[in-house]
């Protein structure tokens, strides 16, 4: 293997749900093999040392990076990131399929394209023995191939913040010093950092990754961190929106912001019971404090639970129904 892959991608070892195997084998099968496997272990016991250096002996493309406590994944991440070589940084999970064919054709759109900090592609979800396509796919096929700005496209901030449906330049990772913090949804701020940064990026129309959580929070978890960081993460990507794309990025990313409150709040347990009236009257200021001039809010029931957030209306929230609440508050709004 050459001294400098193509790609890197880093890979928590937690295997909660005994995914990692299934995970590494999506990768070693591929066809192309110009890249290598950081696969971080901190000293979790949901890290199955056996079976890591099972992997590591039989494949020189991986390479173990071990910690020596209990890690964040933005740590663990990082660690990961320190030990990569190779020209790209891509990020996965254990539960995560990456299909046949899926790197050769990251490598092709790569080389085709020089120069690309970025390269955004598509996944698709695996839920009930269905597979669901990315919340992203209608946005990102509307892109084209040519290398765009993403700041030319804002409506790809208004998309989930992964930074495992992207392959990043390493070297404009280092340059910009991108980080993971510690705590819970740390992918947004990095994520919008870089797309705020990157001065060409392009799309590889391809559903590149399956996703087989059933849940939002990452396997290795966060030692420390709690839903409520979501809130100090969408304070510093909006404090990074410079003047001159304000106007056009702001109401995307405030509809994915109160559309990701909205989503913790109705999975069962994501936010503790005792919890939730104080996680919804933050998600209010935050209405309040970003809401962008002349805003339209999403129609209908969406509509309607985005009104109920702008009014800290917990109790209706709580209680109402939607259909019996979409001509009273659509009404008086």
């Amino acid at each position: 293997m050459p001294s400098s892959p193509l790609i890197s991608f880093v890979l928590a070892a937690h295997d909660t749900r005994k995914s990692l195997e299934p995970c590494l084998q999506s990768l070693l099968g591929q066809s192309f093999q110009d890249f290598e496997i950081v696969l971080v272990a901190d000293a979790s016991p949901e890290c199955p040392v056996d079976l890591i250096e099972d992997f590591a002996r039989a494949d020189r493309r991986i390479t173990v990076v071990r910690l020596n406590e209990i890690a964040s994944i933005g740590r663990i991440r990082n660690a990961g990131i320190a030990k990569a070589t190779g020209r790209y940084l891509g990020f996965l999970d254990t539960d995560h399929i990456v299909w046949g064919g899926a790197v050769q054709a990251m490598a092709d759109r790569l080389t085709s394209t020089p120069g690309l900090k970025i390269l955004l592609f598509d996944h698709n979800r695996l839920h009930l023995g269905k597979s669901w396509p990315g919340a992203a796919s209608e946005v990102l096929a509307r892109q084209g191939r040519a290398p765009f700005r993403i700041t030319n496209q804002p409506e790809l901030f208004g998309t989930a913040a992964h930074c495992w449906d992207k392959l990043f330049r390493r070297e404009f990772w280092i340059e910009q010093g991108l980080s993971f913090p510690d705590g819970l949804h740390e992918e947004i701020p990095v994520v919008h950092r870089a797309m705020l940064t990157a001065g060409s990026a392009a799309v590889l129309q391809w559903d590149c990754v399956q996703i087989r959580r059933r849940h939002t929070q990452h396997p290795a978890g966060s030692p420390g961190g709690t839903q409520f960081d979501v809130f100090e993460r969408y304070e510093e990507s909006f404090g990074m929106l410079g003047d001159d794309v304000r106007a056009a990025i702001a109401p995307h990313l405030f509809t994915r912001m109160i559309r990701h409150y909205l989503f913790l709040l109705s999975l069962a347990d994501c936010v503790p019971a005792d919890d939730r009236q104080a996680f919804f009257q933050k998600a209010s200021e935050h209405y309040q404090r970003y809401q962008p001039e002349g805003y339209e809010r999403p129609k209908g029931k969406e509509g309607v639970r985005f009104q109920l957030v702008a009014n800290g209306a917990y109790g209706a929230f709580q209680g109402a129904k939607l259909p019996m609440l979409v001509r009273g508050v659509l009404g008086r709004s």
